[in-house]
């Protein structure tokens, strides 16, 4: 008998999350420029964890506590934070054995959206390729979750969703019936050959160009820059390798 395949989804926005929504998902948060590049550069650089809150109340909080505070809304930098949203501020040096709160418009808000499922990962081209091994291995359904801007459809994520579907399902190990997944390998079969001249005319690009933001969109863009996959537990991210998969439900 032929084995049952795995679903696979892609949400195209918070705004339809409920429609996607189950506890038995792999859901993998999607948030190319900038959040999900900037957790795996931290783990990849040894943070000790990462602590990220959906408000600003939250994370003005945990300033006052002691905590170092990265946050942003639209790309500007809180008053209170130490530091905002770009992955060039995670560096060894600021990062290695830390415990940082992380705050952004759109990223860390669907992390917490998400928590009711299997597992939590984060996803960006800098880990595309083990990311994509790590989700064949786990024998589960699997939804990518687009970040996007606001609930707006955002062109990077919906990318980026189609190279790791298209891995997923080249596997022989998922299956679909989501047009979403079908629409985002259709862009990234557009994207991919000359992947930062596409991604050029985003919104999200546009925005950061406006406030000079926009010097990491080619680390951002840049597949299999690191092996860790961060995951969220307990409240905190941390890399996968540290966590054992009893505690997933794996």
């Amino acid at each position: 008998m032929e084995k049952t395949k795995n679903r696979l989804e892609v949400c195209l926005s918070p705004a339809i999350y409920d429609k996607h929504s189950d506890d038995e998902n792999l859901v993998v948060i999607v948030d190319v420029l900038r959040a999900s590049s900037s957790i795996c550069t931290a783990i990849h650089n040894g943070v000790k964890s990462i602590l990220p809150v959906a408000t600003v109340e939250e994370a003005s909080e945990m300033k006052q506590q002691g905590y170092i505070v990265a946050s942003e809304r639209d790309g500007f930098v809180l008053d209170f934070a130490d530091f905002g949203n770009s992955p060039f501020n995670f560096t060894r040096e600021i990062v290695k054995g830390q415990e940082i709160v992380y705050s952004t418009t759109n990223g860390t808000r669907c992390i917490h959206m998400a928590s009711h499922s299997k597992a939590v990962v984060i996803g960006t081209f800098l880990n595309i390729s083990v990311l994509a091994d790590w989700l064949i291995r786990q024998n589960a359904p699997v939804l990518i979750f687009c970040a996007s801007w606001k609930d707006r459809f955002c062109l990077e994520d919906t990318v980026f969703a189609g190279a790791l579907a298209e891995r997923l399902l080249g596997s022989g190990k998922f299956e679909t019936i989501c047009d979403a997944v079908s629409a985002s390998i259709d862009l990234w079969n557009l994207a991919k050959t000359d992947l930062p001249g596409y991604i050029s005319k985003s919104a999200q690009k546009g925005r950061l160009a406006s406030k000079g933001l926009d010097d990491c969109l080619e680390y951002c863009l840049t597949a299999d820059q690191t092996s860790v996959i961060p995951v969220f537990q307990d409240g905190r991210l941390i890399d996968v390798s540290k966590v054992n998969e009893v505690m997933l439900n794996l």
